[in-house]
């Protein structure tokens, strides 16, 4: 067992910045085990070595046909990480719940591979039916290019198959014999045949529009997932192992930057940190990374990325979890897409009781009462209040007793419980931990309620971490439930470009 995590919390100038690490381990590294297709057999062995003599940790590799390994996992339950063929496969292992994260490694379809100068005019599917034409296939219930070619043509498949001079279990078997010369053509992947010097690739219509997958991912069975995901990003990194996918001729698909152990740079609203602050933590001892966190008002988080100028300042958040829609128009150029992820419910909260007899924003602005509300311009929340006044007229009335202005809800809720105000507008969720002393005063559905958006920068060095941080959050769903989140009713992602704001929410 490798040493716990060690989970380092540091205090930042403007808001909190949380610092989620794992230290290096002294202890000897134990092996990951990787089951792969055998189809990326060359690649994986020299990313394989590259990754061994780099970091030390050694890697020990079982390859067969994708079915066939699927099977074994589904008995053995053990192992690290499952390298798929094809997208079919990896959504069958999910089904058995067998796997958890996903890298996408290279894209491949199917092709007729021939000998060079094809010597028998092999031009499609009808030419391997021919009389004197010896075709080799791998078995599809073994081999992913099989399974996937049987679908794709039907009908023409079990003709293939009856006709057929040999049938073998992996795509590199039939392709070696192909290479020797024992059969006329055989379909294998287009990646499998730039690894043998004598063949070469007809590509057909009935084949060549399936594009796949090949993908690792990390078995549930692995007893450290941390290390696992290590090998994983070397896989999928543009200058380790997608730079060697890409030597063997495999159309790569580009990964996260290259690192040990990555720093994923968040920035969240400071409503959203009662909901994620626990899950941060577990996803970074899950992927053996850093996370660091800053959470304040998204007025002042908006400040701070126009500060820093541009996404080439190693500080710039990856990940920026807002509070409402409105605080991603701002910055839509770095963040061209967002899912709405959550929302939040907008209250007066009062003392429990509530001895003021306070029932309506209007109360608000009765002679002698001390208000709270957020700073307009530093935070979500105050910006939502001013407009949800303004559209009220009661922006004026209410601000004259505005004893305190904050630029996040939770700060209000903390003078409301020394006694310091009266009322304070906040989110629900600010006073979740204080429901005990406090309760809500409801508003108006139709404008109390802020829409949580979840996007990451287009250009991070670290994009696909946090898309799997996203997914990470979709999985623990209570989490936000436990701290007063609704889940939006659609998370498709939308372009950053295209959010409407309503109009009384609109800027004048």
């Amino acid at each position: 067992m490798r040493k716990v995590l060690i989970l380092l919390c540091l205090a930042a100038a403007t808001g909190l910045l949380w610092h989620y690490t794992k230290p290096a381990s002294s202890a000897a590294e134990a092996p990951v085990m990787v089951f792969c297709a055998a189809g990326l057999k060359k690649p994986v062995e020299e990313i394989a070595a590259a990754y061994e003599k780099e970091t030390g940790t050694p890697v020990r590799l079982q390859f067969g046909g994708t079915s066939t390994l699927l099977s074994q996992l589904r008995v053995a339950k053990q192992g690290d990480l499952f390298i798929a063929a094809d997208d079919g496969s990896l959504a069958d292992a999910k089904k058995l719940d067998l796997t958890r994260e996903e890298l996408r490694l290279v894209r491949q379809h199917p092709v007729i591979a021939v000998a060079k100068g094809n010597p028998k005019q092999i031009t499609g599917i009808e030419s391997l039916l021919a009389d004197g034409v010896k075709v080799a296939l791998a078995n599809p219930e073994a081999a992913s290019v099989s399974k996937i070619t049987k679908k794709l043509l039907g009908p023409k498949w079990d003709a293939l198959a009856a006709k057929a001079a040999v049938m073998k279990p992996t795509v590199m078997d039939v392709a070696a014999d192909l290479s020797l010369g024992s059969v006329d053509a055989a379909i294998v992947w287009d990646s499998t045949v730039p690894q043998f010097e004598k063949l070469e690739a007809v590509a057909v219509p009935e084949l060549a529009a399936q594009q796949e997958h090949a993908t690792a991912a990390v078995l549930a069975s692995s007893a450290d997932t941390p290390a696992a995901l290590r090998f994983a990003r070397y896989l999928s990194a543009p200058e380790k192992g997608a730079a060697i996918f890409a030597k063997h001729h495999f159309a790569a698909v580009k990964g996260d930057a290259w690192s040990p152990r990555p720093d994923l740079i968040l920035y969240s609203g400071g409503v959203n940190r009662l909901a994620i602050e626990g899950l941060l933590k577990k996803f970074a001892a899950r992927e053996g990374i850093s996370v660091t966190t800053t959470f304040n008002g998204c007025g002042i988080l908006c400040a701070a990325m126009k500060t820093m100028g541009d996404t080439t300042d190693p500080k710039y958040p990856d990940v920026y979890y807002a509070c409402d829609i409105c605080f991603v128009p701002p910055v839509a150029k770095e963040f061209p897409e967002a899912v709405l992820l959550t929302e939040a419910e907008i209250v007066i909260a009062v003392p429990k009781g509530n001895p003021k007899g306070i029932h309506t924003l209007a109360d608000l602005a009765r002679e002698g009462l001390k208000v709270g509300i957020c700073n307009a311009e530093q935070s979500t929340l105050g910006y939502l209040t001013q407009a949800m006044l303004k559209s009220m007229n009661l922006y004026d009335a209410v601000s004259k007793n505005a004893s305190a202005q904050s630029p996040t809800g939770d700060l209000l809720v903390n003078q409301l419980r020394t006694g310091s105000l009266d009322a304070a507008v906040v989110y629900l969720n600010n006073i979740q931990p204080q429901i005990e002393h406090l309760e809500p005063v409801k508003l108006p559905a139709d404008k109390a309620k802020a829409i949580q958006p979840f996007a990451v920068r287009q250009d991070s060095p670290h994009r696909q971490l946090g898309q799997r941080l996203l997914a990470f959050l979709l999985k623990n769903r209570e989490s936000f439930e436990q701290a007063g989140f609704t889940w939006s009713p659609n998370l498709t992602p939308i372009k950053s470009s295209e959010i409407e704001l309503p109009e009384w929410l609109k800027q004048k």
